[in-house]
């Protein structure tokens, strides 16, 4: 092969290309078959194959099939298309509306009736409204969209007057239906030139502007999400066994809490900032003073941290008293530091100062 055949070869494929038109129709038809199918019929409508091409509305006539029905589309500036759908896509489509189900017996051959036409109208609508939505933004929208049905032709030969024989673009579709149970063709025939308007091209000003005001709704939206913080004023690792032996009165030490470092944390157990615990007008509050601390610290470990029954704790000077916070439980003040470590309160090592009761327990999975 010479290199001028190699140029020429390349030039007819050029050629054929723009005859054809761009990729646009070809991919928005194919996505509009199977998505009016299933909308308008719930059965599965495969494209196997796809081409377009031009063609006059003589020739049309020539390849419409035996017993095909013939659907008229009505389009802008008073323009006429027509989609062609052959016997046993026809006969698949009113299956599915009429016994829910597409079946696969042989069929009789006959003409299309207008009660034929009248069934398969609304799946002619929704695949020609899905392909213009496909093709909003697309060049081919100014020759494939705006087509609806309007009627139906019994026989092919009056196409040409009707089309008045401009040149159209024919898109041609090999279908099957419900995984294989009938197959056929449909065809799409639209005027060449077509008449809405091209697509506006965005400006490199207005594309910022869209980026511009995306940002500020997305801003205005994370602005107003809502937001859960745990105050957590301190966290232990406790042993299983202990965990189960909790009993109502007992008291867990919180050996290395703080109220001036309470860490706040996120739904996902981050910490996000420290506060120091205090009130404001009678409810309790937390002053945000560290955004910037450690957010890594550790849980204290414990290897025996639950105290004794409160009844049985002894306090400072060695003995029990009746007017002791321990008479009621519910009442003491917890304003003071927490309990020492079983080991000591056992050995009469215990802190100096009296050891209170901590009346509810709150703990998050391990913790």
């Amino acid at each position: 092969m010479t290199t001028a055949d190699i140029i020429r070869r390349k030039a007819s494929f050029l050629r054929q290309q723009v005859i054809a038109g761009t990729p646009g129709a070809d991919r928005a038809f194919r996505f509009g078959l199977a998505k009016g199918a299933l909308q308008a019929l719930k059965i599965q409508l495969e494209v196997q194959k796809l081409s377009i091409d031009r063609r006059s509305a003589a020739e049309l006539v020539e390849i419409v099939p035996d017993f095909a029905l013939i659907a008229l589309l009505d389009g802008p500036a008073l323009e006429m298309g027509a989609m062609i759908l052959s016997q046993s896509v026809v006969a698949g489509f009113i299956e599915a509306q009429t016994i829910g189900r597409v079946r696969g017996h042989d069929l009789m051959p006959r003409k299309p009736t207008r009660t034929d036409g009248a069934m398969v109208m609304g799946v002619i609508d929704a695949v020609l409204a899905i392909l213009e939505q496909s093709l909003i933004d697309n060049p081919d929208i100014v020759w494939a969209g705006g087509f609806r049905c309007a009627s139906f032709l019994e026989d092919p030969r009056p196409l040409p007057v009707v089309l008045e024989d401009a040149p159209l673009r024919l898109l041609t579709a090999d279908v099957s239906l419900a995984a294989g149970v009938r197959s056929g063709k449909i065809y799409l025939a639209l005027p060449a030139e077509g008449h809405l308007p091209h697509p506006k091209a965005q400006s490199d000003g207005e594309s910022e502007d869209l980026v511009l005001a995306f940002a500020a709704a997305l801003q205005d939206r994370v602005d107003g999400a809502s937001v859960y913080l745990d105050a957590i004023l301190a966290r232990l690792l406790l042993p299983m066994a202990d965990v189960l032996a909790m009993e109502e009165g007992m008291v867990v030490p919180l050996r290395e809490a703080r109220l001036d470092e309470i860490s706040l944390e996120g739904t996902d157990g981050r910490c996000v900032a420290f506060g120091k615990l205090g009130q404001n007008r009678g409810m309790r509050a937390l002053r945000v003073e560290d955004v910037q601390a450690d957010f890594l610290r550790k849980p204290a470990l414990a290897s025996r941290v639950l105290a004794l029954p409160y009844p049985a704790l002894p306090v400072a000077n060695g003995a029990q008293s009746a007017h002791s916070p321990w008479g009621r439980a519910g009442t003491a003040d917890i304003s003071g530091p927490s309990t020492a470590r079983l080991d000591d309160v056992a050995q009469g090592h215990g802190p100096g100062k009296e050891i209170r009761p901590v009346h509810q327990l709150r703990t998050t999975g391990t913790d």
